[in-house]
């Protein structure tokens, strides 16, 4: 039920309903939901938890991935897609928009924001999608003391480290960086990038204990894995960061490709979601009724 008619929103905060779905048995699957419509979907399917992602953000506005938008117009997505869904939503952070204190300031404003989990990188200026090539890292004791300004500011909110280092500084690297950012404060890791089954399963051997993340986003540089798979290969946290944005693009390159060619949307109803549809992933009627049931206000008799 959307947040403004909802009898039974959650009072716990976000961020320890995001690690107590962390902590229960299975792995846990956060599907990217770039906007409240997406949201409320996805809940709708049966999921518990969602991802921010930068790159569905950015592209959303028409901009690229690449580091350049600020913490007030991510706190913007943040909201609709929390207070739609009422879900615990773990945010991409990016580099944490600056150093320590930039850092701090991002994780105060995402909790009040609604999020229940953030994940910052370690990837420098203008940074790139991590399945990219040419990426520049960050000093690793840098990057640590992002990690620790984040874990000193944050009241509840479960924060995540990704290293992209795979790529550069190999499976070495990465775990090695990984274990300072875990002496830093870091709740968990996100090794970005991996692009084989036995990369995955030997991060995950040298770091045992450590809660993982893995990205399962197309056109990359990860196989194709279900979440089953990941869950055996000992991740306990996955995302789907772009898929319904990339979804939703294409149904709309192809609605005014049409419109453009038939002057008309008849040939597309079939692929619309329909009025009624609409109303009710909404709640449409629930706010009617509600409106409808709140006493106006009536003055005595002076």
């Amino acid at each position: 039920m959307p947040y403004l008619i909802a009898d039974n929103l959650p009072t716990t905060p976000a961020g320890a309903r995001f690690r107590a779905l962390v902590e229960r048995p299975g792995i846990l699957g956060l599907p990217g939901a770039h906007n409240g419509m997406a949201a409320l979907q996805a809940r709708r399917a049966g999921f518990e938890g969602l991802y921010l992602s930068g790159a569905a953000m950015t592209a959303s506005m028409g901009i690229p991935d690449l580091g350049v938008i600020t913490v007030d117009e991510v706190c913007f997505f943040i909201r609709q897609v929390a207070r739609a869904s009422g879900l615990p939503v773990l945010v991409d952070g990016d580099t944490g928009y600056g150093e320590a204190l930039n850092v701090m300031h991002m994780v105060r404003s995402f909790e009040d924001a609604g999020a229940g989990a953030v994940h910052i990188e370690d990837q420098l200026l203008p940074k790139k999608c991590g399945h990219l090539n040419d990426k520049k890292l960050a000093d690793a004791h840098d990057m640590a003391a992002k990690v620790a300004a984040a874990a000193k500011a944050r009241r509840h909110l479960y924060v995540i480290a990704r290293t992209d280092a795979a790529a550069s500084e190999g499976l070495d690297g990465a775990v090695a960086r990984a274990k300072l950012y875990i002496e830093a404060g870091a709740d968990a890791i996100f090794p970005e990038a991996l692009n084989e089954a036995a990369m995955f399963r030997e991060f995950a051997r040298r770091l045992p204990g450590v809660p993982l993340l893995a990205n399962m986003t197309e056109f990359g540089r990860t196989p194709f894995f279900t979440a089953a798979e990941f869950e055996a290969m000992g991740y306990r946290m996955v995302i789907w960061p772009v898929s319904s944005l990339r979804v939703a693009n294409k149904a709309q390159e192809r609605l005014y490709a049409t419109l453009k060619r038939d002057g008309s949307t008849e040939a597309m109803l079939d692929q619309m979601q329909t009025r009624g549809e609409l109303y009710d992933t909404i709640g449409l009627h629930a706010y009617e009724a509600l409106d409808a049931s709140i006493v106006r206000t009536v003055l005595p008799n002076s």
